[in-house]
């Protein structure tokens, strides 16, 4: 990388030491702007505008400047710009970086570019990518690319996967893949997450679920979390629900 950013460092120098810069912004701004063009590499840059030092110093910047995009990837690359020697380095460097987004996640992989070798290594590695997509519930899961024994496997681990989700409530359960006494394990799971969260007050009870005797209790509970709510002053104090319950209280009977 030793021809990188050498130019730019180059032209810093000269246009800050340098007072001719200085005197010609001063007096015509229209040459600084278009040099400042050249320098950062947009707008319009008229080199017919430039000095013989200016032109051949931004000449270099934009050699380095292209070499370090072909070097790093992370810009266009000129490669008729390049030297021989440079060109075969970029060219090894580019053949690198497509290996490694083949092989990883990390870019995107142009097959055609593979030897026969690497080719064959890469299609091993992406099938045991997609196979561990599979095992896992994860995208993408391409079903076509597992042998019959893998089938067998993921088939296996999603009925797994989903008697989990529906006896955790993580996820959208798929009650049909449950067997009759899985189905009956996971409605009992799933009534008794129902009630609790009804008798704690969660916004997912689903109040229709429960018996006479388990929505008695909850109203109960209910009641008693308002009238807690209330005495506190809590922005939760539902007052119609205070009213009913002293209004029933006065109606008791004295002992």
């Amino acid at each position: 990388m030793k021809y990188v950013l050498s130019a730019a460092v180059c032209l810093l120098l000269t246009l800050a030491a340098g007072p001719a810069f200085g005197q010609s912004a001063t007096k015509d701004s229209d040459a600084v702007q278009n040099l400042r063009n050249c320098l950062v590499g947009y707008g319009e840059c008229d080199r017919s505008k430039l000095t013989s030092d200016q032109q051949k110093q931004i000449a270099d910047l934009q050699r380095d400047r292209n070499l370090w995009g072909c070097f790093s990837g992370y810009s266009e690359c000129d490669h008729s710009a390049l030297t021989p020697e440079q060109s075969k380095q970029v060219s090894e460097l580019e053949r690198n970086r497509n290996l490694l987004a083949c092989e990883t996640t990390l870019g995107v992989c142009d097959n055609s570019q593979l030897a026969p070798d690497q080719a064959s290594e890469v299609d091993d590695i992406q099938k045991e990518r997609n196979l561990l997509n599979c095992k896992t519930s994860s995208y993408p899961c391409d079903h076509s690319l597992l042998t019959p024994e893998q089938q067998v496997q993921v088939k296996q681990l999603d009925l797994e996967h989903n008697l989990l989700i529906c006896q955790t409530g993580q996820g959208l359960c798929d009650k049909s893949l449950l067997t009759p006494s899985q189905a009956q394990e996971v409605a009992a799971v799933q009534h008794s997450r129902n009630l609790l969260a009804c008798r704690t007050g969660e916004s997912y009870c689903d109040e229709s679920l429960l018996s006479p005797s388990e929505a008695k209790e909850v109203s109960a509970l209910k009641r008693e979390r308002n009238a807690l709510a209330c005495a506190t002053n809590d922005m939760t104090c539902d007052p119609t629900l205070r009213d009913e319950q002293e209004a029933k209280q006065g109606d008791k009977p004295s002992s």
